[in-house]
């Protein structure tokens, strides 16, 4: 970390310090919500949840080699120094706001209803030729992630790309008023969260919040294929740099030829510049992801074989279009989650392999009043683009299942258990739902089953 005392902390959250006068000018090394990465000089955060409420651990902390502790109540008996606030989330987000503006480097702020985790991938995987490039692990996006990863980010730090993920109003504002990206990329404004959002056009509002707190004279890099974000014409008195498919953006593709396993060739072109390239991923979205990176990248001034060699670096990551082979199948896990949009682009991606598809689908949560709807609409894309057989289970997924005009399990076990009768060998199968349906347990059963027959 960049040197960061306990004075400027207590200030920057408007806490209580509590300790000797002489450590305010302790740093810290680290910040920790989880009382097992605590290490030597570490600024411990006791935030309370519903099961395990982190007050528990601070004296563990203490011994472990926190210098600090930021608490909602007086530890007994401190040791070291804490600080006391009304609310540890609340002050964790003004913190992180002071220590990114330590940095003055560009940071990179990347939302969207589809494809946020593998745009940020691609950025990191661009922007690393030419910057020591900081970024978002796992799942880290929300208004305790976002924070959690600037705070981590590295003295040295010369870019950053921060995924920023939300699910109502105001929560891109609060996220953005941390991270203040000094360049704002927008995927897809598709059908997710209608519970809280509405429809597309509240998601829309929503996603655009992150322009409230970008840093003045930041740039503006939106998917020009999205008939949401082509609306937005000008922003900061800035027109966006426009990136998709369609030539009519200033960033696009050509001759795109998707290969399967051995990835997607396009020839990626943006003014002057036009760059062949094999991306190494199965779906052909992955080529919008590409364009904005490339975007991206140009802006901050790497030369074409930079952005060459960073698109063809490019690593899928966890549970997202992540391509399995057994000796009987072949199993397509992006079961980390799902919308409508989502998952017509991950049907788009299997229609392109060669033998049978099977799509295996679950429920997509979150999606309000037309749910019902959108799941059989959903189903009736599959078997519209030809996908051979539609697999769902959940309740919701009936409706999945009576779009597709294919079969329906009530739940993902029922389904594991019918899976030998129904799958053939050679078939490439893609497995697909919310976080919450856990289809992570077919794929592991997928991985495991021998089938005959095809």
């Amino acid at each position: 970390m960049k040197p960061f005392t306990l004075a400027e902390i207590a200030a920057a959250c408007g806490g209580t310090y509590v300790g000797s006068d002489d450590m305010r000018t302790a740093t810290v090394t680290s910040v920790e919500r989880d009382s097992r990465q605590v290490r030597e000089g570490s600024l411990f955060l006791a935030i309370p949840g519903e099961r395990v409420d982190g007050h528990d651990f601070i004296q563990i902390c203490y011994d472990k080699g926190a210098v600090c502790a930021l608490c909602e109540k007086a530890p007994e008996n401190a040791p070291r120094p804490y600080i006391l606030v009304p609310s540890t989330l609340t002050a964790v987000k003004q913190i992180a706001k002071a220590y990114r503006e330590k940095f003055d480097i560009p940071i990179v702020g990347v939302s969207g209803s589809v494809g946020k985790t593998s745009t940020k991938e691609m950025l990191y995987a661009v922007l690393s030729q030419k910057y020591k490039t900081h970024k978002t692990q796992g799942n880290l996006n929300n208004e305790l992630g976002v924070p959690l990863t600037l705070l981590s980010m590295p003295a040295d730090a010369e870019a950053a790309v921060i995924e920023m993920g939300i699910s109502g109003f105001g929560e891109m504002r609060r996220l953005a008023q941390m991270a203040q990206p000094t360049i704002c990329v927008l995927t897809v404004i598709g059908c997710c969260h209608l519970e809280n959002l509405g429809d597309r056009d509240g998601v829309l509002r929503a996603k655009t919040e992150m322009f409230d707190y970008a840093r003045p004279g930041a740039a503006f890099i939106l998917n020009g294929d999205d008939d949401k974000l082509a609306t937005v014409q000008e922003v900061q008195g800035r027109a966006p740099l426009f990136f998709g498919l369609n030539k009519s953006n200033r960033c696009y593709a050509e001759n795109i030829e998707n290969n399967g396993e051995n990835g997607v060739r396009c020839t990626l072109c943006l003014d002057d510049t036009r760059i062949d390239v094999t991306i190494p991923a199965i779906g052909s979205y992955m080529v919008s992801n590409a364009l904005a990176a490339i975007a991206a990248g140009k802006l901050l001034g790497l030369s074409d074989e930079q952005l060459k060699n960073g698109v063809e670096a490019y690593q899928t990551v966890g549970s997202r279009a992540n391509v399995i082979k057994t000796n009987s199948l072949r199993i397509i896990d992006d079961c980390y989650n799902a919308n409508p949009t989502s998952v017509k682009a991950s049907l788009d991606t299997l229609r392109n392999f060669d033998g049978r598809t099977v799509a295996i689908l679950g429920d997509m949560k979150e999606l309000g009043t037309d749910e019902l709807a959108l799941h059989f609409e959903t189903g009736a894309y599959a078997k519209q683009i030809g996908i051979d057989r539609v697999l769902s289970a959940g309740p919701l997924a009936k409706e999945l299942a009576r779009g597709a005009n294919d079969s329906w399990f009530e739940t993902a076990e029922a389904l594991i258990a019918a899976l030998p009768g129904l799958l053939q060998k050679g078939d490439t199968v893609l497995v697909k739902a919310s976080h919450s349906m856990h289809f992570e347990t077919i794929v592991d059963a997928l991985k495991t089953l021998t089938v005959s027959g095809g």
